[in-house]
């Protein structure tokens, strides 16, 4: 399994490189790659989220008995289900395949950031969407454009930490 997935993490890094060359002077390469793979796995998360609001909940109330989740709650969790482990492979293999972490303490500091961020996604739209009272699809992508500085300071600083990054903590 590890074969494959560095297989394929190699053709994204040699894609993602391609596209970086005119940029060489204005952005690092980590962080044009971060920008790629994280809008790449942003834009999925986005539709699924929008997917599963419209078509999977239908704008409704999803009760799973035990609790009920508003659509756009509901949404949210299957978006971060499918984004979780597309980013952690982004992230690990090809943006910061030069930690020095072992896989298991990275994919433990990756999803400790990723829940973080998650709670904030959640409480950010909860709030956009039932007190501010706005579109729940707008204030979804208001609420990615604010997490993810956070999360690639995290990642770089503290999940993916490399001993380049350590000395400059």
């Amino acid at each position: 399994m590890n074969i494959l997935m560095e297989k394929l993490a190699h053709w994204f890094s040699d894609l993602f490189d391609i596209f970086h060359r005119p940029f060489l002077r204005l952005i690092p390469l980590q962080t044009f790659r971060y920008l790629v793979a994280g809008g790449a796995n942003t834009f999925l998360g986005l539709l699924v989220y929008f997917l599963t609001y419209r078509l999977l909940f239908r704008e409704s109330i999803f009760d799973l008995g035990f609790y009920a989740f508003k659509a756009h709650s509901a949404s949210l969790f299957c978006s971060f289900l499918v984004t979780f482990p597309v980013g952690f492979f982004f992230a690990r293999y090809v943006v910061f395949e030069n930690s020095l972490l072992r896989g298991r303490v990275q994919l433990f500091r990756y999803l400790l950031v990723c829940l973080f961020n998650l709670a904030l996604n959640y409480i950010l739209l909860k709030t956009f969407v039932e007190v501010l009272n706005w579109q729940a699809i707008f204030s979804q992508l208001i609420t990615v454009i604010l997490v993810v500085a956070f999360s690639y300071i995290a990642q770089r600083n503290f999940s993916f930490r490399s001993q380049k990054n350590q000395t400059n903590c």
